[in-house]
């Protein structure tokens, strides 16, 4: 349990104070955001701010994670504080989409466009990260049998036959594209995605420690062993997240309106995979959908505008992603972030009520 405060606290701490030396280091190099010229033109006034500071948050949540390790072997040295594979593959998964992010990011800022790497080379990145996260959760078993992934699909804990390795690879790049879309595509507002992730990361500590208290590993110690969890490595998701809860309240510091340096692709695209991988990995994968909601409600006002204007030639919004088409309608920015960030807050309630209405109605 020290492992999830220490990741936090030192995660804070490193995005608080790094993110302003990297937004002179971004700024001294003039590496600066593109505004679209048809976006809200409130935006224009954000020409030029860093980008790519997704850079603070995966260095911090890294460094938090393992600073975490050291110094709880360190205060206490009979405990088993090494990582595991479960949170090496999810850290994994967050630097690789960072990567593919970063490249992104860096070849707008070269050739001063608003499109970085083409359509074939962005997905081609992404695609070769998620199957090398999905095929290696499939192994390194523990002594109970269990790998950090399930082919079985899960809700609150995993349902039905297994639906195969082949199809769990695909299951799982849906997820991991779903979720890094749906972060970039909310990442429109200062401080918008960052604040609903934080919300989630927060969710993701609590699940893992209630799966860790409730593991299946412990059963005799159970009150009711037939609501256990069969997770492989629930307590160290919980560390994760909080590192990245704690890494990403600290960029939320400079990031708030009016931002001082964005994430860009770097940072959603590694926020929306390190989400996809802790739903994975502490089987949770369908109840993402409600507790990153604001996520799904975005990346759905993006799809029902496309399929609207293709199919009738009619726009149902003003402007999508659905953030824009409330600034168009007069919201000011800041008004846009908090009641979107309400709505997040109220996604993250109902998807923790349920996981813990799903273990009390099988208790």
């Amino acid at each position: 349990m020290k492992q999830i405060l220490f990741a936090g606290v030192i995660g804070l701490f490193l995005t608080l104070v790094g993110t302003p030396l990297l937004i002179k280091l971004l700024a001294r190099k003039g590496y600066g955001q593109y505004i679209r010229d048809d976006g809200p033109r409130e935006h224009a006034s954000k020409r030029g701010t860093p980008t790519m500071g997704g850079i603070a948050f995966i260095f911090a949540t890294v460094a938090a994670y393992f600073l975490a390790k050291v110094i709880t072997s360190y205060l206490d040295p009979d405990t088993e504080a090494g990582p595991t594979f479960s949170g090496l593959l999810v850290l994994g998964l967050m630097v690789g989409m960072g990567l593919v992010g970063f490249l992104d990011d860096y070849i707008k800022i070269v050739k001063r466009r608003s499109l970085g790497l083409r359509a074939k080379a962005k997905m081609a990145g992404q695609l070769i990260v998620g199957i090398g996260f999905a095929v290696l959760s499939l192994q390194f078993a523990d002594n109970r049998g269990n790998t950090p992934a399930s082919t079985k699909l899960s809700f609150i804990t995993d349902f039905g036959w297994s639906i195969g390795p082949v199809l769990f690879v695909i299951w799982a790049l849906f997820m991991i594209l779903a979720m890094s879309n749906g972060v970039n595509l909310t990442d429109g507002l200062d401080g918008l995605a960052t604040g609903a992730s934080v919300l989630v990361f927060g969710a993701y500590t609590f699940i893992g420690v209630w799966q860790f208290q409730e593991s299946c590993a412990n059963a005799l110690t159970l009150t009711n062993p037939g609501a256990c969890y069969e997770v492989r490595d629930p307590l160290d998701l919980a560390v994760v997240a909080s590192a990245l809860m704690g890494a990403c309240l600290g960029f939320l510091w400079w990031n708030t309106s009016p931002a001082k340096i964005f994430m860009g692709d770097t940072g959603s695209l590694a926020l929306g995979g390190v989400l996809a991988g802790l739903a994975i990995c502490s089987r949770t994968e369908l109840l993402m959908a409600i507790l990153g909601g604001l996520f799904v409600l975005i990346t759905m006002s993006v799809v029902i505008q496309v399929g609207s204007f293709r199919l009738t030639g009619k726009r149902v919004f003003r402007m999508a992603p659905l953030q824009h088409h409330f600034e168009l309608k007069g919201w000011s920015e800041v008004l846009v972030v908090v009641r979107f960030w309400i709505i997040q807050g109220i996604c993250v309630i109902v998807g923790l009520g349920l996981f813990y209405a799903g273990w009390a109605a099988d208790k």
